[in-house]
């Protein structure tokens, strides 16, 4: 690499990762997701129970712990805030990038490497789950440093030390996706390498994966947690891995069932702003395989691609989310394409996305329209202006990345309209602070922050808002709801109220007390003659107490 181009190259990283992390810290949590994983971590560093995660103080054996635990890390050394909550999504999806990079550059040359690494960074779906406080940026991590691995094992030159390694990473990286979500950590690589043994016909290839090997190594690294955690809680097992494994799969018992073709869409929104070159980039790639080749990467990504795919829409329970392993291997084949693509298709890419940019402003100064009680009209006319920024990135990137395509500049055409698709995606999502008061309960809490009683019972009354006890950095007692926590409420159901009337019971013999509600729960009860003063309200609850300085000697 010349001094020029690598200068080049590190600026570009610099700029992608300021923009990347710039606003960790710029936007509240939403429920349900970011709330939950980041009250699941708070406890977990505040209890320092690093084998039984509990939410709300409540048992919650729905996934293996390795996120909860860097995050709680995260919150012992930085303390907890909404960018240590988000960290490590942000940091698994820079890193997945870069392994893209890296990988792209050692698998496909230098150039399309380089493209390949542009393209991951400026992807809706690859910038949109890095930044939201969910399972899934780590997850694909994990799922990408393996595949990265067994890409660089497999390769036709690679020494028989080099294959051993490589693949003992990959078995080490699949043990991470398997802490991280559970049994998909194994069975999506298992899948898509069955996928290419029958798309390869080459058999002889089980002797290359290192099974027992591999085996070992995942065993060494998850059995003593599961192990661990299902001695000191003997009904683990059999929700953990029938419950939360077979019947979420086969059955609708978690209630998200959709279409078969439900995942479809999110495919060509996720790959915006590249959605033409990835429809072209993932039609037979195959076919740029060397002839003779003993491994053929671009059919194996191809495989993962359509294994990932038919696995999560064959599933009764869907998630937009749960198809973000496919992207960073869609990257890797449209740096490949961009590598052969004359500059004139890239012109085309960069075009399509012109009438898109001016669809998004007209929704921008629109936006309004989607206004309800829960979510007024103010709260989105302030999130409109954001929304016709990140329009106007996208315009701007659009354009001058057809007049670099137009004079043969490819790489830097690719990077206009990579950054210019980051930064669009970042100003809609640090925009979408503005509906908070709806989707957070930061301003709910903030108006009882300092007043609150640690002695004094909190109740949640027939709801649970999943980010107040992160905002409020203590747990609340549920009466008359349990939702995803029933089954830990049936181990300890000490821990909740089952009914209203007992509610109302503890309520009138407690001292002190505060409740959160739904407005009309609250004058219902206030109708029966409870003294539930109003403390905070926002667009959807109410936050009512019992006041201590009430109390009588």
């Amino acid at each position: 690499m010349t001094t020029g181009r690598g200068r080049i190259v590190a600026v570009l990283v610099a700029l992608i990762a300021i923009v990347w992390f710039a606003n960790l810290d710029a936007r509240r949590l939403i429920r349900p997701d970011e709330g939950r994983y980041a009250e699941l971590a708070r406890e977990m560093a505040e209890t320092g129970d690093w084998i039984t995660p509990r939410l709300n103080g409540i048992k919650y054996f729905e996934k293996p712990p390795l996120q909860y635990w860097i995050t709680a890390g995260a919150y012992r050394a930085f303390g907890v805030d909404e960018w240590t909550a988000r960290l490590w999504p942000a940091t698994a999806g820079a890193l997945t990038v870069l392994l893209v990079w890296r990988t792209g550059r050692r698998q496909f040359g230098t150039v399309a490497g380089d493209r390949a690494g542009l393209v991951a960074a400026g992807m809706l779906w690859m910038a949109a789950n890095a930044h939201l406080n969910t399972l899934d940026m780590g997850f694909t991590f994990w799922l990408i440093a393996g595949v990265a691995a067994f890409l660089t094992a497999q390769r036709d030159d690679a020494t028989d030390r080099e294959r051993r390694n490589g693949m003992w990473l990959a078995w080490a990286a699949c043990a991470g996706a398997v802490m991280s979500k559970g049994l998909a950590g194994l069975v999506l690589p298992g899948g898509a390498i069955f996928f290419y043994l029958l798309a390869s016909r080459d058999w002889k290839f089980l002797g290359r994966l290192h099974l027992l090997s591999g085996v070992a190594i995942v065993l060494a690294l998850c059995a003593p947690w599961f192990v661990a955690v299902s001695i000191a809680n003997p009904e683990f097992p059999d929700f953990f891995f029938v419950r939360e494994h077979f019947q979420r799969y086969l059955t609708t018992v978690h209630r998200r069932t959709e279409p078969w073709w439900y995942f479809l869409p999110l495919l060509v929104a996720g790959t915006l702003p590249w959605t033409a070159l990835a429809a072209r980039s993932v039609w037979r790639p195959w076919r740029a395989d060397p002839v003779g080749a003993r491994f053929r990467p671009r059919l194996f990504l191809a495989c993962w691609c359509a294994f990932v795919l038919l696995f999560f829409s064959a599933s009764s329970s869907k998630l937009p989310s749960y198809i973000l392993p496919i992207f960073p291997a869609v990257a890797w084949l449209m740096g490949d394409r961009l590598d052969r693509t004359a500059p004139r298709a890239l012109m085309w890419t960069a075009a399509a996305m012109v009438p898109l940019a001016i669809a998004a402003g007209v929704i921008g100064l629109n936006a309004d329209r989607w206004a309800t009680k829960q979510t007024p009209v103010a709260l989105y006319q302030a999130f409109e202006p954001w929304i016709v920024a990140a329009a106007a990135s996208i315009m701007a990137g659009s354009l001058a990345a057809m007049w670099l395509a137009r004079r043969e500049r490819v790489t830097a055409a690719v990077a206009t309209l990579s950054i210019a698709g980051l930064v669009a995606w970042q100003l809609a999502i640090t925009g979408h602070d503005a509906l908070s008061p709806s989707f957070s309960s930061y301003q709910l809490a903030s108006q009882v922050r300092g007043k609150l009683r640690a002695e004094c019972p909190f109740y949640s009354v027939r709801t649970y808002e999943q980010t107040l006890p992160f905002y409020l950095g203590r747990t609340t007692t549920l009466v008359e709801f349990e939702d995803e926590m029933a089954f830990g409420l049936e181990r300890e159901p000490q821990l909740a109220v089952r009914r209203l009337d007992d509610f109302v019971a503890q309520w009138q013999a407690a001292p002190c007390a505060y409740a959160l509600l739904e407005p009309s729960l609250h004058d219902e009860l206030v109708a029966r003659g409870l003294r539930m003063d109003v403390m905070a309200r926002d667009t959807r609850r109410v936050i009512a107490g019992k006041p201590a300085t009430e109390i009588r000697p």
